[in-house]
């Protein structure tokens, strides 16, 4: 399973580490994703999705059937 949320699809982000002497690398930022059981009131039952703390924090605001018909996913298959 690659690195990215199921719900609003962020992933990781080429930037670059700049040093003091201002040599700078490649880096990956990666995404902060967390495993979330999350209560789905229309299945009734529960869902464990792998999300970004950014779409946690949407999810109690929109909701998560609302969320998930945005991003087009099937919650039946989780």
């Amino acid at each position: 399973m690659s690195r990215k949320c199921q719900l609003t699809g962020k992933k990781a982000n080429n930037a670059y580490a700049v040093s003091h002497s201002h040599r700078r690398t490649k880096k990956l930022q990666q995404v902060n994703l967390q495993w979330k059981r999350v209560w789905w009131p229309e299945g009734n039952r529960w869902v464990k999705l792998r999300l970004s703390t950014k779409a946690i924090k949407t999810l109690q605001k929109k909701g998560l059937q609302a969320m998930a018909a945005s991003a087009g996913i099937n919650l039946n298959q989780f």
